[in-house]
């Protein structure tokens, strides 16, 4: 009997180690896995740990102490026990998400007029890739294409070691990646009267945030918008090893896919933790999930891996009326809220303009070629002699685009003072985003069905604020390296209906007058250290259902396989009115 006991635990604690995915494997199926190795295993723990059980691994990632393998589930189960394991995953498709004249809306063109470019800065795109075939990526209006500031172009792509090679050399062949580094460097030749030779002259110039960034293309995505974990993961170790070398200091991931696992046991989750604490600031996609009601959760619960952990700066979107007056700002219907699911994080951190976006198009790419409707018109920017029609922009709508915005403004933030730390640059953003302009509530319409829905602005919508370059430059707090700006957990409380934050000793919230709970998230979106508004809402006595999803312990995304569904596409591609 003591036997059989011992037995049992030592069958749980095994499966402790696998992902429940991988635990409902058959006897003589396949499956490709993350191997995520123990804090503190050597640098060689994966070809130790495969030579000691007799794997073959396809590829170890030693900056984010990562292996990937394509086993089978004796074989899982054999490696689970060895000690420098810590945690196997199946290893995931991750999806592109996909601002109505956006960035000035929030500074960065008056950023720009003061000297403000990001020059210098290394931003690591991981990606679709990015496209050759234009010249966006100049030094400068006057260089011409020569020289451009993309520093390289890697893709892992089928290749988890990277290359540079021809054809799979980190060309574009989607297009989402080439308008995601657009709207973080692009410099707007096309929009500009330097493109005489168009017959074109501009009213409007459409340029980057931080057009003097240096852009690391990583492509992880094929033609069809789809990628994996480990090729992402790969980005990531890639980063990590060449940071000093050519002066990485952001990653921007507008992709994701749906939550599993707790983020402590996610391999994507983990890689960002990696490169957080390597010194870059990784910025995130929150998801497109905000209109998904499949639960009746309303959208409630829908952020994306690895926009759920707690160090990365996760962003949602917002629809700027193509205004630049803040206050008639709103949160765009599709963007994804919070809490997370399973560790119920508060998120998103921020929002950004992310809706009907102005950027280059990659002429030759799918994405480009299946909508042309979303090619922006001459007229939109430019008064055109003759019959002359640009080929060179592309509106596009989602989370996708709201997270190059704050890229940008990272960019430019480490330009002004290259001494600040990943969770110092988050904390600075969250306390300054703008939280006054936001009200209680109102109807969003989908601009492709006309459908409407209502949008609550509290604090896991619109997290911290919306972005606020000017007053991210002008502030001067640092917070101590000894504190993480890491975002805190709720707990939820199913007899008042109330959410309360959970602020540790080591969190930068809560610990201080400068960055307390009411100056970080403002009054309006909490009431001390309770989350108000949305509350009777989503877990008010008649969404016992939508309770259960979003406090339980499983993923609050329902039926959603990967993280462009149709939903999310017509968001994408349309945005709201």
């Amino acid at each position: 009997m003591v036997a059989q006991e011992r037995d049992v635990e030592s069958f749980n604690w095994l499966h402790q180690r696998i992902h429940p995915d991988l635990q409902q494997l058959g006897d003589s199926d396949v499956a490709d896995v993350i191997v995520m190795h123990r804090e503190g295993a050597s640098e060689d723990a994966g070809r130790l740990m495969a030579r000691r059980n007799s794997i073959a691994m396809r590829g170890h990632m030693k900056s984010v102490g990562v292996s990937v393998a394509r086993l089978t589930r004796s074989e899982i189960e054999r490696l689970a026990s060895d000690p420098d394991v810590a945690y196997i995953a199946p290893d995931q498709e991750v999806r592109a998400f996909a601002v109505d004249k956006g960035p000035e809306s929030v500074g960065a063109y008056a950023a720009y007029s003061q000297g403000w470019t990001g020059s210098g800065i290394g931003v690591a795109v991981i990606d679709s890739g990015l496209s050759y075939q234009n010249c966006d990526w100049a030094q400068s209006l006057t260089s011409g294409c020569a020289a451009p500031r993309y520093a390289a172009q890697v893709s892992f792509v089928n290749n988890l070691n990277g290359s540079y090679s021809a054809p799979d050399d980190g060309q574009d062949a989607y297009g989402h990646g080439t308008h995601v580094a657009s709207i973080i460097g692009g410099i707007g030749l096309y929009s500009t009267s330097f493109a005489n030779q168009y017959s074109i002259y501009p009213t409007y110039w459409i340029h980057g945030v931080a057009p003097g960034v240096k852009v690391f293309s990583m492509r992880v995505l094929k033609a069809d918008g789809t990628g994996t974990d480990s090729s992402v993961i790969a980005a990531i170790n890639y980063a990590i090893a060449n940071k000093s070398q050519y002066n990485i200091r952001i990653i921007n991931l507008s992709l994701g896919r749906p939550v599993t696992v707790s983020y402590t046991k996610d391999p994507l989750c983990q890689a960002v933790e990696k490169a957080w604490k390597a010194g870059i600031v990784v910025v995130v996609a929150a998801g497109n999930f905000g209109r998904n009601n499949s639960s009746g959760n309303q959208g409630y619960g829908t952020i994306t891996a690895p926009g759920n952990d707690p160090y990365v700066i996760t962003v949602g979107a917002v629809n700027t009326f193509a205004s630049t007056d803040r206050t008639k700002h709103r949160v765009a219907s599709y963007s994804s809220k919070g809490p997370t699911a399973i560790d119920h994080i508060v998120k998103p951190d921020l929002v950004a303009p992310g809706n009907n976006i102005y950027a280059t198009q990659c002429k030759e790419c799918a994405l480009t070629a299946s909508y042309p409707a979303n090619a922006i018109p001459d007229t939109d920017y430019a008064t055109v002699s003759g019959t002359a029609k640009s080929t060179y922009y592309l509106r596009l709508s989602g989370t996708s685009m709201a997270t190059p915005v704050v890229a940008g403004a990272v960019a430019l933030m480490l330009q002004k003072d290259s001494t600040l730390t990943p969770d110092q640059v988050k904390a600075r953003l969250m306390k300054t985003a703008s939280k006054t302009n936001f009200p209680a509530s109102y109807s969003a319409v989908d601009a492709a069905t006309n459908t409407s829905y209502t949008v609550y602005h509290d604090a896991f919508t619109i997290g911290a604020g919306e972005l606020d370059i000017t007053a991210a430059l002008a502030n001067t707090d640092k917070v101590s390296t000894s504190l993480t700006a890491a975002s805190p957990a709720v707990t939820y409380n199913s007899t008042t209906k109330t959410v309360n934050l959970v602020s540790g000793s080591t969190l930068v919230w809560g610990t201080t007058i400068v960055w307390g709970t009411t100056v970080v998230w403002g009054t309006t979106v909490m009431s001390g250290n309770t989350i108000v508004w949305g509350t009777t809402l989503v877990w008010g006595t008649n969404t016992n259902s939508a309770s259960s999803v979003i406090w339980g312990t499983g993923t609050a995304i329902a039926s959603t396989g990967s993280a462009l569904v149709s939903e999310s596409s017509s968001a994408v591609l349309n945005g709201d009115k």
